[in-house]
């Protein structure tokens, strides 16, 4: 049997997963989803061990920017749908497009190694193997928590946000949330409202953006400057202007001032905080120093006992199943084309490594097409290949539409998703000419 009438193996049946599971079978192309659990779903399954999502998650992007474009979200659902909601609707997702056929679940990948020639060796934790043809890596980003190195030792207790579902652990205790990002707002939120005592920890500035603009979800107001082409400076010009007037500075609620201009970071999306701070039932710290038993040092020389340490410090993007050279880069993020083909090899792909200023499923649903479309001429070797071939080998294309978006790890997985967009629907209008 040849490497090009072997199935295609998919890593993970979460929302990447189903949207390469979609697009693969419309292609024609063989492939075969593999899941670990009971249930398609990923992250948005609360019940699963694994899962970083908590009882009150809600989405950050509304439902028409967040929901798949050939499967529009149910008419009664909100404007930003809850976890139980997405999780639904994503199985209704497998089931339309016939997708529990191509599933094998309760599987885990151990390792994928490459076959001498073309295709990958898939190993089961159970020791079974099987071999594909390409590698379409759908596992997620949002698995391996990244937790800080403070000084010093903590007697009390402590958990990374991913291990927070409901806020029973937090009553009548001194919590400190550390990170200001959106899981770690949202628990500081909760807190706010249960905990003997609230504190956020916030290293650096950032701007906070409410869910609702003109009685309408903020990102569908943001979007009519997209589509209206208007430069970046005069959209930033008007976002500021909007958030002075809806929220004021952060400045004003304790927070540290903005240390970069609004759009250069992941949107910090959330109606509550601020209100919160302003009534004190969050107090503000800055960066932890030390750690000394019960107590903790912060930045300032304030010290605060503690009884309950949330870290809301974000997550590593590693595969752990794939050899480290297989990645190409040393450290940080893997540095794909566009976030998801590899630079040299035609057989390996990643979907959902990326974090869009919008939601992200309709970005899954372009990288799968894509991905799909690439599998399909490299299997008859087309001119359009070769030419896409040498894009991905070329000079890294701008992903933030002239935005300059922070230094860190997670800012290089970082798009604007208007012009992200955009640029894959050209590969794919290239890829299938």
């Amino acid at each position: 049997m040849t490497a090009s009438r072997l199935p295609c193996c998919v890593i993970g049946a979460g929302a990447a997963g189903l949207a390469a599971g979609r697009q693969l079978r419309a292609a024609g192309i063989p492939f075969e989803v593999i899941e670990r659990e009971r249930d398609v779903g990923g992250l948005w399954d609360a019940s699963l061990r694994h899962s970083p999502v908590y009882r009150s998650t809600h989405m950050i992007s509304s439902k028409p920017l967040t929901e798949f474009p050939d499967f529009p979200m149910p008419r009664e659902y909100p404007d930003y749908p809850g976890h139980a909601q997405a999780v639904e609707y994503l199985r209704s997702y497998a089931r339309a497009f016939g997708l529990y056929d191509f599933v094998r679940f309760e599987r885990e990948v151990d390792r994928a190694e490459r076959v001498e020639g073309d295709g990958w060796k898939v190993t089961f934790r159970d020791g079974e193997t099987r071999v594909y043809s390409d590698l379409v890596v759908a596992s997620g980003i949002h698995w391996n928590p990244n937790l800080p190195e403070v000084p010093g030792h903590f007697d009390g207790e402590w958990i990374h946000s991913c291990r927070y579902k409901t806020p029973d652990i937090l009553r009548d205790k001194r919590v400190l949330v550390v990170g200001a990002g959106n899981s770690g707002c949202d628990i500081a939120v909760e807190a706010g409202q249960h905990a003997a005592r609230t504190f956020l920890s916030v290293r650096r500035g950032y701007h906070y953006i409410p869910k609702y603009a003109f009685g309408r979800p903020i990102d569908q107001v943001g979007e009519v400057g997209l589509k209206l082409r208007l430069p970046l400076f005069l959209r930033r010009s008007l976002d500021q202007l909007l958030l002075k007037a809806l929220v004021g500075s952060p400045e004003q609620f304790g927070l540290p001032r903005p240390d970069h201009r609004l759009l250069e970071s992941h949107p910090i999306v959330n109606g509550q905080i601020l209100q919160a701070l302003g009534q004190g039932d969050i107090r503000p710290k800055p960066d932890l120093r030390e750690l000394q038993g019960r107590e903790v040092v912060f930045a300032d020389g304030t010290v605060e006992p503690i009884d309950l340490i949330i870290y809301a410090t974000g997550y590593r993007a590693v595969f752990q199943f794939l050899p480290p050279g297989e990645l190409g880069s040393a450290d940080g993020p893997p540095e794909f084309y566009l976030h998801v083909f590899h630079p040299r090899r035609d057989d390996l792909f990643i979907l959902g490594m990326l974090q869009p200023d919008s939601g992200v499923w309709p970005l899954m649903h372009l990288q799968a097409k894509a991905v799909a479309a690439y599998i399909r001429a490299a299997q008859t070797n087309s001119a359009a290949v070769r030419q896409a071939q040498a894009l991905k080998r070329g000079p890294k294309p701008d992903l933030g539409g002239g935005i300059r978006y922070l230094g860190s790890d997670r800012h290089r997985l970082e798009v604007e998703h208007f012009s992200y967009a955009r640029r894959l629907r050209r590969l794919i209008r290239l890829l299938e000419s």
